[in-house]
Formats: C-alpha cells, structure tokens, sequence
C-alpha cells in the first residue's frame, strides 16, 4: 500500500515538519514500507506468548520507605545564608 501524496502532507503538517516534493516523494516509499512491515507483524501468532516486562527476568531491589525524624537540623539551618518568616531562604535559580 503506497501512501498518497496528500496523506504524507497532511502527517507532516501534524508534525509539523516541512517538507518539498523530493521529501515528500521519499517518505511516501518510506512511510509505506513501514506500514506494510506493520502489517506482517499482525499476521504473528501470539496466543502461546508470555507476556514479560523484562527480557532478562531481573527485578528492582527496593527497601520500604520508613519516615524518621532528621537530628541535625540545627546543624543544616547553619548553612543557609538567610532566614524569613520561619523559612529558610536561598537564592533564586532560574
């Protein structure tokens, strides 16, 4: 299936991506190659698959999150050049 002209640039309008006809020429061929090799990939038997999230079968090692109370916090109130309102206060970083 050889996608039109027009149908490339209306995609490339939603990308907004500018192409000429040269371009636009290649990716019709490109394009439709791509959604013909989509295709073939639904012809693929897949009931008997497993569904994975992983390749390799590894898991992520986490430890459970326990709130504890910090005990130098007058130690860090030290470090901040100054202070307003009951707030500590920094400069700005844009």
């Amino acid at each position: 299936m050889l996608l039109r002209n027009d149908e490339v640039k209306h995609i490339a309008e939603l990308a907004r991506i500018g192409l000429d006809e040269k371009e636009i020429e290649k990716f019709s061929t490109d394009l439709s190659s791509i959604l013909d090799f989509v295709e073939q990939l639904k012809e693929v038997d897949i009931d008997k698959a497993e569904a994975m999230a992983h390749i390799t079968g590894l898991e992520n090692i986490t430890r459970e999150d326990k709130n504890r109370d910090f005990e130098n916090v007058s130690g860090i109130k030290k470090l901040f050049p100054e202070e307003k309102g009951g707030y500590d206060k920094v400069k700005s970083v844009l």
